[in-house]
């Protein structure tokens, strides 16, 4: 029935506005006065002309004096409501005239100026800053991507665009998937790899995460490696030829003069009596000689074919002490540290260690001419997030520190050149290093190993 139909609430009544509040209270403020004034008015003795007058004249300028009140009251606001309007539409330039910083208002209206000068500067420096990081990456030689979470190509600079073949507008919007680029967001970085895109060659690959709008990116990052490796190839067996025909000569050299001096002497139709005896002598250097070359090339197979480590956990002090343990010809001094364990391969720890070992016992027997030499000493300690080991010795010192690391130099008559090599070899692997040094402080020499310690690798 249409009786029974719910009629529609009547509106609620609006609130008077702020204007109109404060016009009513400066009209009551104002209104037991004029009350007073007029009631003295035609309770006096005065002409009727008068009253009226009179009246009229009080009651206008009690509404004028009101709309004034309200007029200093609501103006300022609405100064600083477009002040904060301008601001939030990123219009700095609007400031407040007149600021007195001697009243409340005043103080309001200048920290108004304040901000908004603040706020340009700001501004300013904002867009200074995104300027030249888009002129960076524009003018940079790496491929710079930004994907989202879904992942889509949301940024990209021109070599990036460059290594793609296309033009941005056409890569915008795609995945990685369709560019070729989603083996770039899984795995591990910063590595180098190979891809099948129009540009191909070996780039370097490093990402990173930020945020837009809220919205988590990743960042990736292609820098071509392919010259500058091919470079670092080339030295490097150029380096290697030129230390390799070194160490062939100096042996071939010898077996070539001997082997014809052998020739020569077995041709001889009345040999010498002591030919046998020549003979023995020369196939003894032959022989010594091609020991020799087959300990070179075994050195450089077993630095070629360094396994990656295995890691488990190594007692620090225990390793030590092993390693020092296998040196029988000085006694070695332990200088223990505190109580450690690192995650390594112990099998590759001991040889590093025991290249180390034996190159300082080799010093202190070199500086004493025998047993009755200087002394060696191992220690270890926690330095930050990394654990040092050295190995110090009181023998000769170095005299030059600068091949140290090149395969296959060594100073030794016997020596492969291959030892700190392969010890620097290991610690890289397990993410350290290897130096040494002439001592600063004293004669000899100190090794240095730094590992970093379990949760910081």
């Amino acid at each position: 029935m249409a009786s029974e139909r719910r009629r529609p609430a009547p509106p609620l009544p609006r609130p008077p506005r702020h204007e109109r509040h404060v016009y009513a209270l400066a009209l009551a403020g104002g209104l037991p006065a004029l009350a007073i004034a007029l009631a003295l008015l035609w309770l006096g003795d005065f002409p009727p002309r008068t009253q009226w007058t009179l009246t009229v004249a009080a009651t206008a300028a009690w509404l004028a004096f009101g709309a004034l009140a309200r007029e200093r009251v609501v103006r300022p606001l609405q100064t600083v409501s477009n002040m904060l309007a301008a601001l939030r539409e990123g219009d700095y330039s609007m400031r407040a005239r007149g600021v007195n910083p001697e009243d409340a208002l005043g103080l309001l209206l200048l920290e108004l100026n304040s901000l908004g000068e603040d706020l340009r500067a700001q501004r300013l420096g904002a867009l200074e800053a995104t300027a030249l990081l888009r002129r960076v990456m524009e003018e940079i030689d790496v491929g710079v991507f930004a994907f989202d979470a879904s992942p889509a190509l949301r940024l990209v600079n021109r070599g990036g665009a460059a290594l793609l073949g296309r033009p941005p507008e056409q890569l915008l919007g795609k995945s990685a998937a369709e560019l070729g680029l989603a083996d770039c967001l899984v795995g591990e970085a910063p590595r180098v790899l190979a891809l099948d895109l129009p540009r191909g060659g070996r780039w370097e690959l490093r990402r990173g995460t930020f945020r837009q709008g809220g919205l988590p990116h990743q960042l990736l990052v292609l820098a071509d490696v392919s010259r500058a490796l091919s470079e670092e190839e080339r030295q490097a067996w150029r380096r290697l030829i030129r230390v390799l025909s070194h160490e062939l000569n100096n042996s071939l050299a010898p077996i070539k003069s001997i082997a014809e001096s052998l020739r020569d002497l077995v041709g001889q139709e009345s040999p010498p009596r002591d030919w046998r005896d020549d003979v023995r002598t020369g196939l003894g250097v032959i022989a010594s000689r091609s020991e020799s070359l087959s300990r070179l090339m075994a050195a450089y197979a077993r630095l070629a074919r360094l396994p990656p480590p295995r890691r488990e956990p190594v007692s620090v002090g225990e390793w030590v002490r092993r390693v020092v343990a296998l040196e029988t010809r000085r006694p070695v001094t332990v200088c223990p540290g505190p109580e450690l364990t690192i995650h390594a391969d112990g099998g590759q720890l001991d040889q590093l260690l025991i290249n180390l070992v034996r190159n300082a016992v080799d010093a202190t027997l070199d500086a004493g001419g025998g047993e009755a030499g200087g002394s060696a000493e191992v220690g270890w300690g926690a330095r930050r997030d990394r654990l040092d080991v050295w190995v110090r010795d009181d023998g000769p010192g170095l005299a030059d520190t600068a091949n140290l690391f090149v395969p296959f130099y060594t100073t030794k008559a016997d020596g492969t050149g291959i030892g700190l090599v392969l010890s620097r070899q290991i610690a890289e692997a397990h993410g350290g290093t290897v130096t040494l040094g002439n001592r600063p402080g004293g004669r000899g020499c100190e090794a240095r190993l730094s590992l970093p310690l379990p949760g910081t690798s």
